[in-house]
């Protein structure tokens, strides 16, 4: 693409979803699509080529989801222009800029149902076989919004590329988990695949690493929720420790008497009937277990003591949506607080190994 220039800015075109002259035509021929017609709510890639489309979507007041970057701080965000925005304020909103500025985090708990979905790729076939980055992100994100019950087999998924983007591809290049596509659109043709391969299921639990669940917390939340299911999430290289699980003496001082300090997690709304061995259980299956833990049982909630703020704002990342039997709980940074004010709790001793200890009552 880039030695006949049919590469776009950004260049050069390795190593991302190219984008290329003509991605706005291609975009446009969207509205041809009688599925893009009775579309309320789409999850369209943040991929420059796919600007376009963002943008018709915005300008036909359609709900738009946009993935988070490499799912590091949730799975959607949703673009929510400006009252009364321009034109050139929606062009703003579609691109990767606008993507920052005007978007909200979508919780696990929000009830999605997206119609459509639109991803980039680097190579794609009239079959409906497609190639991406080749990291696994767009096979990902529809298999989590499988399991979150956002989309179905039936939802219709498009990809935009450059003609010269649409070839022959092996089918024995093709996995379980990869994601196929019903429509291709070019700037010069609109193709519908007819693929009848099925899409993800779900989440490939034996195909996520370790090293990937400790950098997506929506992951872990979401491993949680289906191990509670009693689905088997057995990882590809196994059961280990949570990263950053293994802790000096030192990490495990306990905090000072005087205040609750700011690396510290103020959770609420769990249930009446809660116990603490319930919220431990969880909190390790997440992958945030803390070194300490206050519990408050008739506040209905707990402190959640981490080494440092990093630790802190991952764990709230994490816990965004978490369900603890039938409550939503609320995650919060905790406000530094004197230790009296601590009404009903309980803080229990570090336990004198060097993994994390979460205990009370």
């Amino acid at each position: 693409m880039e030695s006949q220039n049919l590469a776009d800015f950004p260049r050069p075109v390795h190593h991302r979803i190219p984008n290329f002259k003509g991605s706005y035509l291609a975009c446009q021929n969207i509205r041809d699509l009688e599925v893009f017609a009775r579309t309320q709510e789409l999850k369209v890639d943040p991929d420059k080529p796919l600007e376009g489309v963002r943008l018709l979507a915005l300008q036909s007041k359609k709900t738009l989801l946009v993935p988070t970057p490499r799912l590091r701080t949730g799975l959607f965000n949703k673009i929510t222009p400006p009252p009364g925005a321009t034109k050139d304020i929606l062009r703003k909103c579609a691109t990767s800029q606008g993507v920052r500025n005007y978007s909200t985090p979508v919780g696990l708990d929000s009830k999605v149902l997206v119609d459509l979905v639109v991803v980039g790729s680097v190579a794609v076939s009239e079959k409906g076989w497609r190639i991406g980055k080749g990291e696994g992100y767009a096979d990902l994100e529809y298999a989590m919004m499988v399991s979150m019950g956002a989309v179905s087999q039936g939802t219709p998924v498009v990809t935009i590329v450059h003609d010269c983007q649409v070839v022959d591809i092996p089918e024995a290049l093709l996995e379980d988990h990869d994601l196929t596509v019903d429509y291709i659109l070019t700037p010069t043709r609109v193709i519908t695949t007819g693929c009848e391969r099925p899409k993800p299921a779900g989440i490939a639990w034996s195909k996520i690493s370790c090293e990937m669940l400790g950098k997506m917390p929506i992951l872990r939340s979401l491993r949680h929720q289906e191990e509670q299911a009693g689905k088997d999430v057995t990882l590809r290289d196994g059961p280990r420790s949570p990263p950053g699980a293994t802790r000096s003496p030192r990490d495990l001082a306990p905090p000072e008497l005087g205040s609750v300090p700011l690396s510290s997690v103020q959770i609420g709304n769990l249930p009446r009937d809660a116990r603490v061995s319930e919220l431990k259980r969880a909190l390790s299956a997440l992958g945030v277990a803390p070194s300490r833990l206050t519990w408050q049982g008739p506040q209905h909630g707990a402190f959640l003591h981490y080494r440092d703020p990093a630790e802190a704002q991952q764990a709230i990342a994490c816990l965004q949506g978490f369900r603890l039997g039938a409550n939503t709980v609320r995650v919060v940074l905790a406000r530094q607080q004197r230790a009296s004010d601590l009404v009903g709790s309980h803080t229990a001793e570090p336990l004198p190994d060097h993994q994390p200890a979460i205990a009370g009552p």
